[in-house]
């Protein structure tokens, strides 16, 4: 048993820190509702009473995900860059440009759109790089001012040369149809956009575990200094870390745009980049786990909303439990003490043996 727990420890720990969240929010609940039982199953079991709101966790955690997948890869060579949400808005804002200034086929306008989407992402992020590889610039400050630049770059490039007038509302003209995501589950707004989140998953997870490539970029990550002792080319590494994170967010902000919105309709940011820090923090930076915990969050924002809607507990309650989560994976003094005593407990079995 011990074993086991020391070989599993960061994913129990992670387990124990939602648990705990979770049972933070209870106790919340209980305090602040005239009426807890109705507002718990409002809260916990609501999002999986209904096909809609089922649809609406996956359909949520999508954009997610992609996201969660950029900030990983940065974070698994300690590159603490925050640019998703930047990279996924004009990335959004381009593809769209892209989209309706273009008639293809299908075949070809889905295809090439989430191309352009997925380039100007990553065209982003060359510069947050560059200033980190050569002249040891902050990533996290570089890119945390280009999402503003980004931002409002993409409004500009919308409001002034792509905004559909006829609609009474500030939102680019519609996508044509063959830009389209298609949706595959009538009465939902489930589309193929998820099918490939999904794939982006299983492709970073034999990146970064199955390649020479991806192998460097965790070996930066562990110690840059014995990287470049190996013969690793961390610049290399470091630039090609920001490259893939503009290119996933860039395409993850453009499958929503095809897939739901079908036009763009983002006057402000929609976060989803950092929604991406969150899961990536709560899957520890791991490809396959990223997706259960954006399906997590994404959860905890649907039961959240029918909360608020059908009780008298505010959608704030989300926010706390997703913070306190955050916080106790974020500790690392957090079960240090039990995981020293499982180590001191197995090393002394392991003595008597010998």
């Amino acid at each position: 048993m011990d074993r086991f727990i020391l070989k599993y420890f960061t994913l129990i720990r992670t387990v124990i820190a939602i648990l705990i969240g979770i049972v933070v929010a209870v106790a919340l609940i209980f305090l602040v509702s005239k009426d807890p039982g109705f507002s718990l199953r409002s809260f916990l079991l609501a999002p999986f009473l209904s096909r809609s709101r089922l649809s609406n966790i996956v359909e949520g955690a999508s954009p997610i995900i992609f996201c969660g997948l950029a900030i990983a890869v940065a974070f698994q060579a300690k590159q603490f860059n925050v640019g998703a949400e930047g990279s996924l808005y004009l990335g959004a804002a381009v593809g769209t440009a892209f989209a309706v200034s273009t008639s293809l086929p299908a075949y070809l306008h889905v295809p090439l759109t989430l191309l352009v989407a997925a380039a100007v992402g990553l065209a982003w992020n060359v510069l947050p790089g560059i200033l980190k590889a050569k002249w040891k610039a902050s990533e996290l400050v570089s890119s945390l001012m280009l999402n503003y630049v980004g931002y409002y770059v993409g409004l500009y490039l919308i409001n002034f040369h792509f905004r559909d007038k006829k609609a009474g509302y500030l939102v680019s003209y519609q996508l044509p149809q063959s830009a389209w995501l298609q949706q595959f589950l009538p009465g939902t707004r489930l589309h193929a956009g998820i099918f490939l989140a999904l794939l982006c998953a299983v492709l970073v997870y034999w990146y970064l575990y199955h390649s020479t490539s991806g192998y460097e970029v965790r070996m930066t990550g562990f110690n840059e200094k014995f990287a470049r002792f190996g013969g690793i080319n961390v610049v290399k590494v470091v630039v090609l870390c920001q490259l893939i994170l503009g290119l996933l967010a860039g395409m993850g902000g453009m499958t929503e745009v095809m897939g739901i919105h079908r036009r763009f309709n983002w006057q402000t940011s929609p976060g989803y980049g950092w929604d991406g820090v969150v899961v990536a923090i709560i899957g520890r930076n791991h490809p396959l786990l990223i997706i259960a915990a954006s399906l997590f969050l994404s959860y905890l924002r649907v039961g959240g909303q029918q909360l608020n809607l059908m009780s008298d507990v505010p959608y704030e309650m989300v926010i706390v439990i997703q913070s306190i989560i955050i916080l106790l994976i974020t500790a690392e003094a957090f079960l240090s003490q039990w995981r020293y005593h499982i180590t001191v407990r197995e090393a002394g079995k392991k003595g008597a043996l010998s």
